[in-house]
């Protein structure tokens, strides 16, 4: 989300801002009070002992709210507690969290937050109802738009609250680009045939997406081939999904929500402010989720500009004019984040089956979780054409020679010899060329592609547990 991995302090800053002052409900009186000091520990509701944590000025306080929920401590506290103790900005009182954390639980894990999140999230979820309103009241002093996305919406939601974490920004923070101004291909000087690109074709209208712009906005919002589409770039996770925006016949307006689950990032559309899942292109929190939306996805190829442009001479290609300012070089935009396999944000438990950023192949069909295959990109280089059978569909991967995968289903047919570029040659003889969308035999038949992306293992895994990993 952020370009830093020292986000801690930009995100304690923000807040010390925001939770100066908050308002909280009493749920037994309905009345709306205003935190002060002066307010007795006794007085407030349980989630507002430790909202009132975080803006308290005397030690006093301190202690009495801390007395409090040490005399009241129940299980489903923790989740409050380490939240508060995350944003927490005073040195003494953080202190006090964690001896009380450390004291109810039984664990030692100290400082190392990310241990203690790991720890909550391989338990069952104990955390009640009141939970979404802590969570509204405790984002709200950072952006007042954050309040929608869990006030109320308690009986809305199909993933853990407790595992959606603020990614460090605004919502829209990391500003999508909306029907972002476009070059023709020798327009486009500042790229050189090795940059990484993203590539889409949809209706004939093919489009390139350079890495080191999108880096820096995580989403274009278009019109290509007569299609309204969403294009979402999760830089943690090394995930770009296409997904179409209209879904019978709404069209949705999709946005950057700023938080994360399982370090994948959430989108949220406009009109409901619901949040929704990149991975899947449905709703998981808010008013949509039940309504059986799922956006229907389309392929994306990672490529070089020399090869993409090669096969597509009339592709349009992202312009440096977005209307923002962005250092837009190569490798600029996640250089330390990119350099290390280190997290910027945890998952419940990390497989070691791969690298935690190793870039797999995600062939899934997405109605059926369960039908879900992890490629190891390293092991589909050295195996140009791969082909294999999810649930009832055949399907053959062909990488070129940049890495780029584009798979098809291929029916059965198998394909003994491929240049390694365009052309396949089947087990009858029968040459076949390798379009954008489709191959297309000498005799005209065609095979459609098979929409997948690419992903790092890490928060893949994370996302879908039971997936199948082939390496």
């Amino acid at each position: 989300m952020m370009t830093s991995l020292k986000i801690k302090s930009v995100l304690l800053f923000s807040l010390y801002f925001g939770l100066a002052s908050f308002h909280y409900l009493d749920r037994d009186t309905g009345a709306v009070h205003t935190n002060t000091d002066k307010v007795a520990a006794k007085e407030l509701p349980v989630t507002s002992y430790f909202l009132s944590l975080l803006s308290a000025k005397s030690e006093k306080s301190v202690n009495a709210i801390i007395d409090q929920l040490d005399a009241e401590w129940d299980s489903s506290y923790e989740i409050f507690l380490l939240e508060t103790l995350y944003f927490s900005q005073n040195t003494r009182t953080s202190s006090k969290l964690l001896k009380l954390l450390q004291n109810k639980t039984n664990k030692s894990f100290g400082y190392d937050l990310d241990k203690w999140y790991q720890w909550l999230w391989n338990k069952d979820k104990s955390y009640p109802d009141d939970y979404f309103a802590f969570k509204a009241a405790l984002h709200e002093g950072i952006d007042a738009k954050f309040s929608r996305y869990f006030l109320d919406r308690e009986k809305q939601a199909t993933i853990r609250l407790d595992e959606v974490r603020w990614g460090g920004v605004l919502q829209d923070g990391i500003p999508p680009l909306r029907q972002p101004k476009m070059l023709g291909a020798l327009e486009a000087t500042y790229l050189k045939d090795k940059s990484i690109v993203f590539g889409i074709e949809v209706n004939g209208d093919a489009r390139a997406y350079p890495k080191q712009i999108l880096a820096w906005h995580e989403m274009f919002v278009d019109t290509v081939g007569g299609e309204d589409v969403a294009g979402v770039y999760c830089t943690l996770c090394g995930t770009v999904i296409l997904y179409k925006t209209e879904h019978d016949g709404i069209k949705h307006q999709m946005g950057t929500s700023g938080f994360l689950y399982r370090s994948n990032k959430l989108m949220y559309d406009k009109a409901t402010q619901s949040l929704w899942s990149t991975l899947d292109g449905e709703p998981v929190i808010g008013p949509l989720v039940g309504k059986d939306i799922q956006l229907e996805y389309l392929s994306v190829v990672t490529t070089t500009w020399g090869e993409w442009k090669k096969r597509h001479p009339d592709t349009k290609v992202l312009s440096l004019n977005t209307g923002h300012r962005r250092d837009y070089r190569e490798g600029v935009a996640y250089k330390d984040y990119f350099a290390t396999d280190d997290l910027m944000f945890t998952v419940p438990t990390i497989d070691s089956s791969l690298n935690n950023k190793d870039e797999i192949l995600a062939v899934r069909i997405p109605e059926e979780r369960d039908l879900n295959i992890a490629i190891s990109s390293k092991f589909l280089k050295k195996n140009e054409v791969y082909q294999s059978k999810i649930g009832k569909v055949d399907f053959t991967v062909f990488t070129d020679k940049t890495g780029a995968h584009r798979v098809f289903k291929t029916k059965g047919i198998t394909f003994p010899n491929f240049d390694g570029q365009r052309t396949a040659t089947d087990e009858k003889g029968g040459i076949w060329t390798i379009k954008e969308n489709l191959m297309v035999h000498q005799d005209g038949t065609t095979l459609e592609r098979f929409p997948t992306h690419n992903a790092f293992w890490f928060g893949y895994k994370a996302a879908y547990p039971d997936v199948e990993l082939i390496k």
